[in-house]
């Protein structure tokens, strides 16, 4: 498998644009909001939720965007071990939080964990996202259950979520969200594909990192499927993860957090707008 490559002026026209947001030293970074919802007078809120990779290499003039954005909180989706095993400390930003968060458990980074994960994409990609999804929703609840609550509590304080890439943790969360305020399954595919044109810059850095593992250099097909995000991917999940297993967003989060029916209605309320 080639690495995929993207024409550089449409690349760079299109993380121009939004829902990309130019954060310098900041990858895969966009607003979570502006879609429609099925009820077309709404529409999810702009420049309050954004989401994005790590901001371990944010530059000065990108904290300076950051906290121009109104950005003040920061949820950090990583585990402690993954950060200290690639080496990706959080950045200090004077008047920016960031929160401890993680959503995947301590041995997911462990050489064990890695190999299965390996061994699973080798055999299949499909299976080895609903797979890996499954267990991001089944250990996200109380991390996701954090950011949710922020977003209940605090409807003037725009705040960002990230992972490594922005493309698994931050996806998974990012669909569950949508779904929740009542966006479109298609609308949600192509927001979770928009991740391989906001990687496009970070792929030679991913690449780089993980060929330091054995199990990766020696599996560049599993790692190369292991970065992508592809609209089967995400609509597969949505189905044979969210619908089968739970039915709904709003059961999801009534299994794995202890929201309750009136906290969902105040998010959806400070999260959705009015269509001009």
């Amino acid at each position: 498998m080639s690495i995929p490559t993207i024409d550089p002026d449409a690349l760079q026209k299109t993380l121009s644009s939004p829902p990309f947001v130019v954060v310098d030293g900041v990858v895969n970074i966009r607003d979570f909001g502006g879609y429609i919802t099925e009820d077309p007078s709404f529409r999810v809120r702009p420049g309050y939720l954004f989401r994005s990779g790590e901001p371990t290499k944010i530059t000065e003039s990108g904290k300076e965007k950051l906290r121009g954005l109104g950005i003040r909180k920061v949820f950090d989706f990583r585990s402690e071990p993954e950060i200290a095993k690639y080496k990706a400390a959080t950045p200090v930003i004077d008047g920016v939080e960031f929160v401890r968060n993680p959503v995947s458990n301590d041995e997911a980074y462990d050489p064990v964990g890695l190999a299965a994960r390996v061994k699973r994409f080798q055999t299949g990609e499909l299976t080895a996202f609903v797979a890996l999804y499954t267990g991001i929703f089944e250990s996200g609840g109380p991390a996701f259950e954090k950011v949710l609550l922020h977003l209940r509590d605090h409807p003037d304080e725009p705040c960002l979520i990230h992972c490594t890439a922005g493309k698994d943790r931050t996806g998974v969360f990012a669909a569950l969200l949508l779904k929740l305020l009542g966006v479109d399954e298609e609308t949600i595919v192509n927001d979770y594909a928009l991740t391989t044109i906001g990687l496009q810059p970070a792929l030679p850095m991913l690449i780089a990192r993980f060929q330091t593992e054995p199990m990766f250099r020696d599996n560049m097909d599993a790692m190369l499927k292991m970065a992508s995000a592809r609209p089967e991917t995400i609509r597969a999940v949505l189905d044979r993860v969210l619908k089968d297993n739970y039915g709904s967003a709003e059961n999801y989060l009534k299994t794995h957090t202890s929201l309750t029916d009136e906290d969902i209605a105040r998010i959806r309320l400070n999260l959705l707008v009015q269509t001009l």
